[in-house]
Protein backbone atom coordinates (compact mmCIF):
# COMPACT_ATOMS: atom_id res chain seq x y z
CA UNK A 1 0.00 0.00 0.00
CA UNK A 2 1.22 3.36 -0.77
CA UNK A 3 0.76 6.83 1.07
CA UNK A 4 -0.51 9.40 -1.36
CA UNK A 5 -1.47 11.91 1.20
CA UNK A 6 -0.66 14.93 -0.14
CA UNK A 7 -0.97 17.92 2.91
CA UNK A 8 -0.94 21.67 2.48
CA UNK A 9 -1.08 24.70 4.61
CA UNK A 10 -3.66 26.92 3.84
CA UNK A 11 -2.63 29.60 6.17
CA UNK A 12 -0.71 30.08 9.74
CA UNK A 13 -1.06 33.12 10.94
CA UNK A 14 -1.59 35.50 14.56
CA UNK A 15 -3.38 38.15 12.34
CA UNK A 16 -7.15 38.41 10.53
CA UNK A 17 -7.46 39.79 7.30
CA UNK A 18 -7.33 43.35 7.72
CA UNK A 19 -4.11 43.28 9.44
CA UNK A 20 -5.52 43.82 13.28
CA UNK A 21 -3.91 41.11 15.78
CA UNK A 22 -5.79 38.02 16.73
CA UNK A 23 -7.17 38.27 20.78
CA UNK A 24 -5.47 36.12 23.33
CA UNK A 25 -7.04 32.63 23.63
CA UNK A 26 -9.10 32.11 26.30
CA UNK A 27 -8.22 29.46 29.27
CA UNK A 28 -10.26 26.53 29.48
CA UNK A 29 -12.33 23.62 27.61
CA UNK A 30 -12.33 25.21 24.13
CA UNK A 31 -15.46 24.89 21.70
CA UNK A 32 -15.27 23.85 18.20
CA UNK A 33 -17.77 24.50 15.53
CA UNK A 34 -18.11 24.28 12.32
CA UNK A 35 -20.74 25.74 9.42
CA UNK A 36 -21.03 24.99 5.76
CA UNK A 37 -22.52 28.02 4.34
CA UNK A 38 -24.24 28.94 1.38
CA UNK A 39 -24.98 32.18 -0.22
CA UNK A 40 -26.82 32.18 -3.58
CA UNK A 41 -26.02 34.92 -5.80
CA UNK A 42 -26.73 38.74 -4.42
CA UNK A 43 -26.74 37.09 -1.22
CA UNK A 44 -25.93 39.60 1.74
CA UNK A 45 -25.88 38.80 5.41
CA UNK A 46 -26.75 41.55 8.07
CA UNK A 47 -24.01 43.80 9.28
CA UNK A 48 -22.43 41.43 12.55
CA UNK A 49 -19.38 41.00 14.42
CA UNK A 50 -17.66 37.78 16.09
CA UNK A 51 -16.38 37.75 19.61
CA UNK A 52 -14.48 34.55 18.54
CA UNK A 53 -11.66 33.62 16.49
CA UNK A 54 -12.70 32.33 13.18
CA UNK A 55 -11.77 31.19 9.92
CA UNK A 56 -13.25 29.69 6.19
CA UNK A 57 -12.37 28.34 3.18
CA UNK A 58 -14.31 29.69 0.24
CA UNK A 59 -15.09 26.11 -1.90
CA UNK A 60 -16.89 28.03 -4.45
CA UNK A 61 -17.38 31.19 -5.79
CA UNK A 62 -16.41 34.90 -4.43
CA UNK A 63 -17.39 35.94 -1.07
CA UNK A 64 -16.49 39.96 -0.60
CA UNK A 65 -16.01 40.73 3.35
CA UNK A 66 -17.18 44.39 4.14
CA UNK A 67 -16.45 46.48 7.13
CA UNK A 68 -18.85 49.07 8.61
CA UNK A 69 -15.44 51.14 8.07
CA UNK A 70 -15.58 50.61 4.59
CA UNK A 71 -12.50 48.17 4.55
CA UNK A 72 -13.31 45.36 2.02
CA UNK A 73 -11.66 42.20 0.79
CA UNK A 74 -13.01 39.56 -1.91
CA UNK A 75 -12.09 36.00 -1.38
CA UNK A 76 -11.84 33.52 -3.80
CA UNK A 77 -12.29 29.52 -4.81
CA UNK A 78 -10.06 28.10 -3.01
CA UNK A 79 -8.91 31.16 -0.50
CA UNK A 80 -9.07 31.46 3.05
CA UNK A 81 -9.63 33.92 5.07
CA UNK A 82 -8.93 34.80 8.87
CA UNK A 83 -12.30 36.88 9.87
CA UNK A 84 -11.89 40.23 12.13
CA UNK A 85 -12.51 40.01 15.75
CA UNK A 86 -15.00 42.29 17.20
CA UNK A 87 -15.03 44.45 13.96
CA UNK A 88 -18.87 44.73 12.35
CA UNK A 89 -19.00 43.89 9.03
CA UNK A 90 -20.84 41.75 6.25
CA UNK A 91 -20.45 39.15 3.86
CA UNK A 92 -21.59 39.74 0.17
CA UNK A 93 -21.91 37.82 -2.70
CA UNK A 94 -20.94 39.83 -5.73
CA UNK A 95 -20.32 37.44 -8.28
CA UNK A 96 -22.31 34.97 -11.10
CA UNK A 97 -22.71 31.72 -9.07
CA UNK A 98 -23.69 30.55 -5.52
CA UNK A 99 -20.76 30.79 -2.95
CA UNK A 100 -20.10 28.01 -0.33
CA UNK A 101 -18.22 29.04 2.20
CA UNK A 102 -16.81 26.47 5.27
CA UNK A 103 -16.31 28.53 8.35
CA UNK A 104 -14.90 27.26 11.91
CA UNK A 105 -15.06 28.72 15.08
CA UNK A 106 -12.70 28.80 18.34
CA UNK A 107 -14.80 29.34 21.45
CA UNK A 108 -15.85 28.80 24.72
CA UNK A 109 -19.06 26.52 25.34
CA UNK A 110 -21.93 28.61 25.46
CA UNK A 111 -20.83 31.78 23.62
CA UNK A 112 -22.35 33.43 21.03
CA UNK A 113 -19.91 33.10 18.21
CA UNK A 114 -21.98 35.84 15.84
CA UNK A 115 -24.01 39.00 17.56
CA UNK A 116 -26.28 41.02 14.66
CA UNK A 117 -26.32 44.46 14.67
CA UNK A 118 -29.96 45.04 13.48
CA UNK A 119 -29.72 48.59 14.19
CA UNK A 120 -27.81 49.28 11.25
CA UNK A 121 -29.96 47.21 8.51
Amino acid sequence: MTNNIKSTELICTTRSWDGASLPNFPIGRPELKVFRMEFPVGAVTGWHHHPVINYGIVEQGDLTVVCQNGMERTFHQGESLVEVVGTVHRGENRGSKPVILYMFYFSEPGKEITIQHLELE
